[in-house]
Formats: structure tokens, sequence, C-alpha cells
């Protein structure tokens, strides 16, 4: 059971499923707006959702029969993404290696379906199969929202591969496929990479730009301000860390702005901005504030997060439901930690039988209240929000919301009777008047 360190929140296990073979880091994702797909070593998909079941919302756990993947294959990495508006439909990518014997061949596998009424329906969907031959070992699948020259935009995949350079792979939609492009013309600061990119993320900003970032097998860090019209890079940093990096990630949060100079201002002013969180095998996990403004120069470490061997997979959301969001973090050591905002103080951490693959936070069961999806080397656990614990926020929040609006009303109601009681008078004092 999750514990923060003031008992202000608390997660249960709902359920666990038990996976065939191991998976790995790039083994979970996203598959529409309640179901996730799990991608094991040996050739296997498993969906997982929650269904109505003898009038019980129970989880389901099913494997996906996934064309032209053969049996022996080894699944490298699994993606997936609704297209862009107004283009309709659910696409999924998978990689994986297939030893015929004499030499191992990689793949990347992009599934479809254009029929009208099954874009959406994923036993369709594993069956209309775009079946490319690679010329690189493939590492991370990635997906993200491009804009185009006509003021839309459309999502693409992004490959990294052993052969220093990351693949981008785009809808050809009067040939209902996609074709790889040249990544430059859409992603100009992913070029001439020092290293073999283990882990991508990127962001799209206000002014039509995007941050991106990537870490590499080498220890680089990059991280680039872009402005998507041209495109065109605006700025770009990097860094060298002592260890291979295992995670980007890059998410707004409020910080503080430098004190101002005039005005007699004590201190700054509160504003949103865009960090960076990266982790490693070896070093510390850190957070660089406000980078848009300061790139990389600005670093926050968090204690204690190199004291359970590598961290593999991260997050940052609001687990506790107060406005200020945490970072989790899970590793090879078999723990998931949690730290607060500010300084990132340690808040709790839980033991798992089996190495932390991968971490997503959604509403699985479609109740309002997102679980947790934790990828562990042996299958896959669900957590839940205690009940208790969300259903006395809930009240809680309702008697807040309830206070604000009766002292609104008292104000209203207090305002219209001092109007009221002013416009009587004048009446008053008009009808008293002599008459001319």
């Amino acid at each position: 059971m999750f514990q923060a360190a003031d008992g202000a929140f608390s997660f249960a296990e709902d359920s666990f499923s038990r996976f065939p073979s191991q998976s790995n880091i790039y083994g979970l994702c996203e598959a529409g707006e309640q179901q996730l797909l799990a991608a094991t070593l040996k050739g296997r998909v498993v969906s997982f959702r929650y269904q109505e079941l003898q009038h019980k919302i129970r989880p389901v756990a099913k494997e996906v029969q996934f064309t032209y993947i053969p049996v022996d294959a080894e699944i490298v990495s699994i993606d997936s993404f609704n297209k862009s508006p107004p283009n309709r439909g659910l696409v999924v990518g998978i990689t994986f290696i297939k030893d015929s014997g004499d030499k191992a061949t990689p793949f990347l596998n992009i599934y479809c379906d254009y029929e009208p009424g099954s874009e959406f329906n994923l036993e369709s969907i594993a069956q209309s199969c775009l079946n490319l031959e690679l010329q690189f070992t493939p590492f991370q699948l990635y997906h993200t929202e491009v804009q185009c020259g006509d003021g839309g935009s459309e999502t693409v995949f992004l490959l990294s591969g052993h052969d220093q350079r990351i693949h981008l792979y785009k809808e050809n939609a009067s040939l209902h496929q996609f074709e790889e492009q040249p990544v430059e013309r859409l992603f100009p600061e992913l070029q001439e990479l020092p290293s073999n990119v283990l882990w991508l993320d990127m962001l799209n900003v206000p002014g039509g730009r995007r941050l991106s970032a990537f870490g590499c097998q080498n220890g680089c860090v990059g991280l680039a301000l872009v402005n998507q019209s041209g495109p065109e890079v605006l700025q770009s940093w990097r860094v060298q860390q002592d260890s291979p990096v295992s995670t980007v990630l890059l998410f707004p949060l409020s910080c503080l702005t430098e004190p101002r100079q005039t005005g007699g201002g004590k201190g700054g002013v509160e504003i949103g901005c865009y960090n960076l969180l990266v982790t490693s095998t070896i070093e510390m996990a850190v957070v660089y504030r406000n980078v848009q403004e300061h790139g990389m120069s600005h670093p926050l470490f968090l204690s204690e997060s190199d004291q359970w061997d590598a961290v593999l997979c991260a997050l940052v959301i609001d687990l506790d439901f107060d406005g200020q969001k945490e970072v989790l973090l899970g590793t090879y050591g078999q723990k998931a930690k949690n730290g607060g905002d500010g300084q990132f103080q340690m808040l709790w951490r839980r033991n798992f039988k089996s190495p932390l693959l991968s971490i997503i936070y959604l509403d699985l069961t479609g109740d309002g209240v997102r679980e947790l999806a934790l990828l562990t080397l042996k299958g896959l656990h669900v957590m839940q929000h205690s009940l208790t614990s969300t259903a006395d926020l809930v009240l809680q929040r309702l008697s807040q919301k309830a206070a604000t609006l009766m002292n609104n009303l008292e104000f209203a109601t207090s305002k219209d009777s001092e109007e009221n009681d002013v416009s009587a008078k004048k009446l008053e004092s008009t009808l008293q008047a002599p008459f001319i």
C-alpha cells in the first residue's frame, strides 16, 4: 500500500496480470482512452482493459494476435496513437527482431484499418499490417504531433536505432500507408546525434513551438527549442553525464522568477514554466528548471534517487490531488519512489517482486479517477486510489465549494440589499420634494 509521509493519500493493488515472458522498458503503451497494450519479448502482445462482466467492472487481460509477428520473434518496442482530427483511427506500431538462424532481421510493423467502422477495432487493426524491414536495431518507438503547413496537425512515429539516428515515419493519406521520410524535414534538431538515443520526449508549447529532449547511450542529454513553422531550431543545449540516460521527460510546473530589481519587491513572481527530468542508470535523477529561460543551467538533483539501483522509468503527475505535481520513479531495484514539488524530497517508496520497467497513469475504469499501471519484468500491476481517501477528499472539496458559494451568495444578497436601501431613500426623497 502506498503511503505519503503525511498520510494524505494511499493506493491499493487492484489486479496483477502475469505475462508468459519478460517485457522491457519500451513494452507498454496506451491504446485509446481506456486500454493498455503490453508487449513481451517472445512475440506476444496483451491488451488490458476493464469490462463489465456479471454486472461488475472486472480487469481483463487478453492476448491480441497481430499478424506478421513470428512466434519466435523478440518484440523490442510498442507504441500507439489516435490520428489527429479530422482523421480517424487507432495506429499501433511494433518493432521486433526475427531470428532466421543465420542472422537476426529487425522489422517495424504498423497496424491501421482504413475500413469505415473498423478504425478503432483492435481485432481488425491487428490484421491490417504494413511490414517494414529495418537496416538497424530498433530502440524506442515514440509518437508526437507536428504542425502542418496548412495550419493543421498530424501525428507521426519516431524510431531511434543503433545507427545513431532517429527515423521518421509519416502517413501517406493517398496511399493509405506509412512511409519513412528524412527526419530533418520536420525535426531539424534530431540531426548529427552524438550517440544512440535511448529515450526521446517532446512537448508542444505556445507560439507554434516545441521542446525536444533526448538522452543517449553515452550519457549525453540534448534539448532544443524549435519553431515548427520553419521548422527552425531557435536554441539548443547539451550536457554530458557519466552513464547511459534511461529517461528524459518534459513537463510544465509553476516556478518562481528572479527577484524584482525595482519597486521594492522582495521576491519573484510565480509563473508557469517548462522543466526537464533526466534519469540515468547510475547518477541521481535531476530536474532542470525553466528550460525555456535557462536551458540546462539550473539543475535540481533528487536526493536519494540513486540509492535503489538504476532508474528505468519516470512519471510527473499530481498523485494526491493537491494541485502540486509529484515525481514518480521506478527502478530496477524493484521500488517505486515519490518525490514532491519544491526541493523534491522523498515522500514514500514501495517494493515490488520484480524490476519496474514502465509507468502509465490513466483512467482505465471510466469513473473519472485514474489508475496507476506499472509494468514489471513479470507482468502488469494496476494500482487504484483508496476509495475511502478519495471519497473523503471529494466531500472535503464539495464542502469548500459549498462554503464559497454561500459566501458569494451572502455577499451578493447584502450588496443587493444595500442597493435597494439606497434606491428606496432616493425614491422617498423624490416624493417628499416640493412640487413646482
